[in-house]
């Protein structure tokens, strides 16, 4: 029998389920499950689940507020906020939310979808990788015979990701970089039970472990991105040691992907955008793709901002909307494939760096993603957006510049490309 892994998920924004997507080969039926939205939840269960994502999302929204909601998000942050990495010193002890997460449990929250995940074993109790560290936690509390491991999708991390006694625990994670693996230690966790793999990607965008299908997609991307050819005077050599020679041309213009988080945040910085770029749009040297998600508002608004600036004819900028969150992520992977640039808030897309694509940096949201932008910064493959209204002028200062390529170049070579592999060899050898 072919081995298989429970792969689970938690759908409150988008991080937790991209990061499982790429991953789902190893479930049953290729099935994602999400441990707050599964058949036969109880209802008890299902009302806590959705209180912490009512309130993730409002906040989130709530953020954009002058004043108030910068201080309001304040608050709500300091529950989940990484504490300075120096000077290094333990920091086991549980916080309160790791508590009030076991209060929880010991009230019988997770008992049940624990129980059926071991009802629905066909064979002997498969490995849970889960990339939300409350069903591991589930897991564990709940005697689950199996192994459980746990993906980390963030450059860095809270307390709040080891558990309650992270010491005795047998929880096992799949970590993205090398911070993340000094961080766990500091919270306790074992290390053997610490496996630095990379970001799980998209195996699609990749191609196999020779990376066929990436190389040829950042030949193409390189082209866009050096115009006057000034990185590609400097690294020649690199460039075609790692790839091999670049064609004459470029097979597509411009192409910038402006991807909206999950709750739906930032949706006003991709309207300037449009209007920056209209003119480049029109006369087809940039294509703009707008990533609306499975927010119907957001793709209305984006559909009355190109009307607004009566963009609606053009075939140069396009909005990509699913209902189903796995159409969406198919069809982002699609479209990634053909991207130059990739402009996002510094979630757990960061890491899609190391596919050779340079990242504009939105505003982050919180104290992951500052710790998730100051990576992509340090790393050398993202750049802080400047003023979007102005994005006429400096984005294409870059792009003469070079730095974009350079960017493209940086989290390519350094980057873990290879992390979906990683984590299949790791649980089945």
């Amino acid at each position: 029998m072919e081995s298989k892994a429970w792969i689970i998920s938690v759908n409150m924004g988008y991080g937790h389920q991209r990061t499982a997507f790429p991953l789902k080969g190893l479930a049953p039926e290729g099935r994602v499950v999400n441990a707050n939205d599964y058949p036969g939840i109880p209802e008890k269960d299902k009302k806590i689940w959705e209180t912490t994502r009512k309130g993730y999302e409002f906040i989130s929204n709530f953020y954009k507020i002058p004043l108030i909601g910068k201080v309001a998000f304040s608050v709500f942050d300091r529950f989940q906020r990484i504490f300075s990495f120096y000077p290094k010193r333990d920091l086991s002890k549980s916080n309160f939310q790791i508590r009030r997460i076991f209060s929880l449990m010991k009230n019988g929250w997770g008992k049940h979808f624990i129980e059926t995940l071991q009802s629905n074993s066909k064979q002997e109790f498969p490995p849970i990788i889960t990339t939300f560290f409350v069903p591991a936690f589930m897991a564990e509390y709940f005697n689950y015979p199996g192994e459980i491991f746990c993906v980390i999708c963030d450059a860095d991390i809270s307390r709040t990701w080891a558990s309650f006694n992270p010491r005795i625990s047998r929880i096992k994670y799949f970590v993205p970089n090398n911070r993340v693996v000094e961080r766990l230690k500091l919270y306790g966790v074992k290390e053997e039970n610490i496996f630095l793999t990379g970001f799980p990607l998209p195996l699609e965008i990749i191609g196999g472990e020779k990376m066929e299908i990436l190389k040829e997609s950042l030949k193409q991307r390189l082209l866009n991105l050096d115009p006057e050819k000034r990185y590609f005077e400097k690294y020649k050599t690199l460039i075609e040691a790692e790839l091999g020679e670049l064609p004459k041309k470029s097979d597509r213009p411009l192409t910038i992907m402006f991807s909206i988080g999950g709750a739906g945040a930032q949706k006003e910085i991709g309207f300037k955008v449009i209007k920056s770029l209209s003119d480049k749009i029109l006369d087809g040297k940039v294509k703009l793709i707008l990533m609306a998600g499975i927010k119907e508002k957001v793709k209305q608004y984006f559909a009355e901002s190109i009307k607004k600036l009566q963009l609606e004819k053009s075939k140069n900028i396009e909005i990509v909307f699913e209902k189903n969150i796995e159409d969406y992520f198919q069809k982002f992977n699609q479209y990634l494939k053909e991207t130059d640039i990739l402009w996002t808030k510094p979630s757990e897309l960061s890491f899609y760096s190391a596919l050779g694509l340079p990242i504009i940096i939105a505003p982050p949201i919180g104290s992951q993603e500052d710790f998730n932008k100051r990576w992509l910064l340090k790393s050398g493959c993202g750049l802080a957006q400047e003023n979007p209204s102005h994005l006429g002028q400096w984005l294409f200062d870059w792009l003469d510049h070079g730095y974009l390529a350079e960017a493209a170049m940086q989290g390519f070579v350094e980057g873990e490309k290879l992390g979906t592999l990683k984590v299949q060899k790791i649980c089945f050898g």
